[in-house]
């Protein structure tokens, strides 16, 4: 555990044992972190869900190429930087067989999700967290993500 969030290693460990003991759910709740992790069986991997503070980021580093980039998307009121909360590989749709989450102008809420983000096998849903269209995808499916890089402009409503 590095200053109260787990490290990688220790969440694979919890994915495991969640598997292996058929587990349907599992939740840990320290300091400024909730993981959640729910076993629906639908995938190799379970399905956590990590939810953060707001006040309180994932210690990470982003080149200062990738820093510009995100200010220049924040100027505008109207619209919402979807982003990367971990470092991972980005997936548009559940399965190769299914169909993309969100596509350019699909309407979305806070609930909507718009991708998956595979971090040592397991599958993080990230959801819109806003209400609005989408209007931007910046990455495309299979692609390696940063943390804090821009996955989706959405325009709010």
């Amino acid at each position: 555990m590095v200053g109260g969030f787990l490290d990688l290693h220790e969440i694979q460990q919890l994915v495991t044992l969640v598997k292996d003991a058929n587990l349907h759910e599992l939740e840990i709740e320290r300091e400024n972190m909730r993981l959640r992790i729910v076993n629906q069986g639908g995938w190799e991997a379970t399905h956590p869900h990590v939810v953060q503070s707001p006040n309180n980021a994932v210690p990470a580093i982003v080149r200062e190429d990738k820093v510009s980039q995100m200010v220049n998307l924040e100027d505008d009121s109207n619209y919402h930087i979807i982003k990367s909360p971990i470092v991972g590989t980005f997936y548009s749709a559940p399965s190769p067989e299914s169909q993309d989450f969100v596509y350019r102008d699909s309407f979305v809420d806070i609930e909507t999700i718009v991708c998956v983000i595979e971090a040592m096998k397991v599958m993080n849903e990230i959801q819109a967290e806003v209400k609005g269209v989408i209007k931007e995808i910046f990455v495309q499916n299979g692609q390696p993500v940063e943390f804090g890089q821009p996955l989706f402009k959405v325009k709010k409503s």
